[in-house]
């Protein structure tokens, strides 16, 4: 294989390998390459790669996706020759530029993302060339086409909006889904993976994505690699699942986040609610262990992390020191003296509140009319993200709303409310922040939102200055569905559609006492200096690295195809049960047992009609025939059904209701658990199960003679676990001196006398066989749930205490690549069921040449 770097992949699509010797231009010297077709991601055939040879490089790296990469790029005339080039710089507000400074120093980060700039195609080659050397960027150009689609349609258009809780109920009320739309960001996504492909040494390297523009991204670079390395965080709000699970691609995006390792939110509402979709949608409950939450996918623990970003303290203390900071103070002291100013800073946009908090405004001086010459709100504009009618909709509000108010509340030499719409530099709008009394945030629904953060630092001053060193104050006023209210216990949080208690708000503000406000200020400039992105970026990675720990010792499978596509992760011993290693096992050995467990096992679980086949009995009546055998049904079922169903097989050992009724022969009387067991228990449990089944739609009550169990996979998913967890608290105090234990399934409670499990099944079936003197030297286990289980532990204890012989012939097996204690896996009950004909053929063999 040739081992050498492109940045073009195309070369190895086509096969158009360049000579050795030929000079290329410089990349990255440790990308990975792999033969094969790799741009053809969205291929459902493609196979995954595999990351088990060594890397030659140790050295961790990270490769920052984001939808645009930190860089400013402008139009520059060569003085000596007049021709345009393409000049580049650092974008210093940019949050990823400095996920770097909370990363250890000898880690090298990339970032792969699209410039801001349209680049004409035939200068692309040279402008990544030159920003791979020299910033160690790699863009991605996406198509006209796509990239209106992709940014200004989908993004914005339909998934900002829907997660800020604005459904398209009409075509006027916001963008409904479009197909078109989407198939364009699914392309978008495809061409973010290919450039991240062509940098990534999946051994070494770590991946982090970055917000709503990429969800899907994760998909595409965990079908090409098993065992990346994978993160990402979303920077907006996640929907309650009532709204998301309005998006008619919803298990797609679901499934695509869970291809990550950590998946990340600024709030644990955020988070609440990916967790609810992810339970609602995808029947995934998490876990919360020593602090981490984790949700159990397909074997892997996929981690949900919960941090607020922050901001970057040494460029907030630059600014402060700039000298045209401190002149535009000055500036702004003389065109404010006497006045309070309160101060708003947001985007363009219709989630902002902008409008509602002009309103505030406007009825704070009418409450108050001493305020009136005296109070002014400030409000900066920042340059609209989206485009659209409801965002000039919103903006001619906010401008006709301050006119109207201004002259009616104003004077000559006061104007209340005060709009800048042109842009301005972070040391400009650091001299507002300044300058102003209080901060108000009043946004509807919003991510994060970093203005407070930024107010509280300027209103601190600058690190070690005597202005700095003395008691500074600052006040707080902030929406409380904006992600950084729960993170400022200090600020003054409202409801900002209630538009007289924001008004009152605002006054209490600027109205209580300094002493106040400066406690309140030093708690918050307390948290924001301390949690600053450096924090964040280093907190994230930290859990990253905790969560992919086990990444290299777990076998791994991607199974599915489009978005359904996932990685199975299993331990590495575990495989796949073939027919030459257990026909072979079979033949040699002298004493054997076959315990089948039979839903899902022998019998589908989707189908109808329960009762076996006359090809099953029949496949078992020739395993029981043979004198060698030792054959058992082991069921959750009652052993009325199993008698009836298995009736023709004379020889079949049945375990009914987990082993409470036991028969080894069809001609024997049922053994019981225990003799004289009393069964007054159900009388106090059933009333129990009877409340939680009235008050729980779709909920039922399976009675059987050794058990109760209440089922509830037909009630709301949300709703069915959480009565579930309350009736399992509910029946042990109720029970609790009772003979019985109460567990929790899939979907069901169920309470069962002590010691009744398919293990002890097992245990008694060959301590039996040992006192007989055939000890077992073949075990052959299958079974599909947690139930099953109990036989694949048991089978290890009986080998540790020899009453299994100790070899190679002893098959748990488990139905379904999935997690479990068995060391064999069959995908399915077809593959059980030609398993055991080849087996029972083999049996008739042998009556045959004897």
């Amino acid at each position: 294989m040739i081992s050498k770097s492109y940045a073009n992949l195309l070369d190895l699509a086509n096969g158009n390998f360049p000579a050795m010797e030929e000079p290329r231009r410089k990349v990255f010297p440790r990308t990975m390459t792999v033969a094969g077709v790799l741009s053809e991601i969205d291929d459902d055939q493609a196979r995954s790669v595999s990351s088990d040879a060594l890397s030659a490089v140790t050295a961790d790296r990270l490769i920052v996706v984001a939808n645009q990469l930190p860089l400013k790029a402008s139009r520059v005339t060569d003085e000596k020759t007049g021709e345009l080039s393409w000049d580049f710089k650092w974008d210093e507000s940019s949050l990823y530029w400095h996920i770097k400074d909370g990363l250890p120093d000898e880690m090298e980060v990339i970032y792969v993302g699209s410039l801001k700039a349209e680049i004409d195609p035939s200068e692309q080659d040279d402008v990544s060339q030159m920003l791979l050397e020299k910033f160690k960027c790699v863009p991605a150009f996406l198509p006209p086409s796509i990239l209106d689609k992709y940014y200004h349609g989908f993004c914005k258009q339909y998934l900002w909006p829907l997660f800020h809780y604005r459904l398209p109920f009409s075509v006027e009320n916001g963008g409904r889904f479009d197909r078109g739309l989407w198939e364009a960001y699914v392309s978008a996504n495809k061409i973010f993976a290919q450039k991240v492909i062509e940098v990534i040494n999946p051994d070494d390297d770590y991946v982090w994505i970055h917000d709503y523009h990429l969800m899907v991204l994760p998909t595409f670079l965990r079908r090409h690699f098993n065992r990346l390395r994978m993160g990402f965080f979303l920077h907006s709000p996640f929907p309650s699942s009532e709204i998301y699970r309005t998006v008619p691609v919803r298990e797609e995006i679901l499934k695509a986040l869970l291809n990550a390792d950590l998946v990340g939110f600024h709030t644990f509402d955020y988070a609440r609610h990916f967790l609810s979709c992810c339970s609602r949608m995808l029947g995934l409950e998490y876990q919360s262990k020593r602090g981490y939450i984790g949700l159990e996918y397909y074997g892997r623990t996929i981690g949900v992390k919960i941090m607020p970003s922050g901001i970057h303290m040494g460029q907030m203390e630059s600014v402060l020191k700039d000298s045209c900071k401190q002149s535009k103070v000055r500036e702004l002291e003389q065109e404010y003296a006497g006045k309070m100013v309160l101060l708003g800073v947001d985007d363009m946009d219709t989630f902002k509140g902008v409008n509602l908090k002009v309103l505030a405004m406007e009825q704070m001086l009418k409450s108050h009319r001493s305020l009136l010459g005296h109070a002014v709100l400030v409000q900066i504009l920042n340059p609209a993200r989206g485009k659209g009618r409801d965002v000039a909709e919103i903006e001619a509000e906010i401008r006709s709303s301050s006119e109207r108010i201004n002259q009616e509340l104003g004077t000559p030499g006061y104007t209340p409310i005060v709009l800048i719409d042109k842009p301005l530099s972070l040391s400009e709008k650091a001299a507002y922040y300044t300058i102003s009394e209080a901060a108000i945030v009043t946004a509807i629904r919003d991510g994060m939102n970093l203005t407070p953060y930024e107010y509280v630092v300027c209103r601190q001053g600058i690190s070690g200055s005597d202005a700095s060193n003395s008691p500074q104050k600052s006040m707080l006023v902030v929406s409380e569905f904006v992600g950084c209210s729960p993170s400022l216990s200090g600020a003054i949080r409202v409801n900002p559609w209630d538009v007289d208690a924001s008004a009152e708000a605002m006054y209490e503000a600027i109205s209580i006492s300094d002493f106040e406000k400066q406690m309140r200020h030093e708690k918050h400039y307390k948290y924001v200096s301390t949690h600053d992105v450096a924090y964040w970026a280093r907190s994230f990675f930290q859990d990253l690295e905790r969560t992919c720990v086990d990444h290299f010792r777990s076998r791994c499978w991607g199974i599915g195809l489009s978005f359904g596509f996932r990685v199975v992760a299993l331990d590495p011993m575990f495989r796949k049960l073939t027919s030459d290693v257990i026909m072979d096992a079979y033949e040699r050995a002298q004493n054997r047992a076959i315990l089948l467990d039979y839903d899902g096992t022998v019998m589908p679980q989707s189908s109808i009609d329960k009762r076996p086949s006359a090809e099953v009995i029949s496949i078992i009546n020739r395993l029981c025939s043979d004198p060698k055998n030792t054959v058992f049904v082991v069921s959750g079922r009652g052993k009325e059904d199993l008698a009836k169903w298995f009736a023709p097989c004379e020889r079949l050992g049945i375990a009914a209701e987990h082993g409470y009724f036991m028969r080894w022969l069809a001609d024997e009387d049922w053994q019981t658990h225990a003799q004289n067991a009393s069964f007054g228990w159900m009388h106090m449990a059933e009333p129990v199960m009877r409340l939680y089944t009235e008050s729980t739609d779709g909920s039922s009550i399976e009675r059987k003679e050794s058990a109760l169990v209440w089922h509830f996979q037909d009630a709301d998913t949300a709703f069915g676990s959480a009565q579930a967890k309350e009736m399992l608290d509910h029946l042990e105090s109720v029970l609790a001196n009772e003979p019985v234990v109460v567990k929790s399934g899939q979907y069901i409670i169920e309470v069962k006398p002590q010691g009744v499990t398919k293990g002890s099944v097992a245990q008694k079936i060959f301590e039996s066989m040992f006192r007989k003197e055939r000890r077992a030297d073949f075990v052959l286990c299958v079974g599909d749930d947690r139930s099953d289980e109990d036989m694949f532990v048991m089978i290890g204890d009986s080998i540790k205490a020899d009453v299994i012989v100790n070899n190679k012939s002893v098959f748990a097996c488990t139905v379904g690549q999935k997690p479990s204690r068995a060391e064999y896996y069959l995908d399915d009950t077809v593959e059980v069921i030609n398993m055991l004909e080849n087996l029972g053929d083999l049996s008739g063999s042998e009556d045959s040449d004897s």
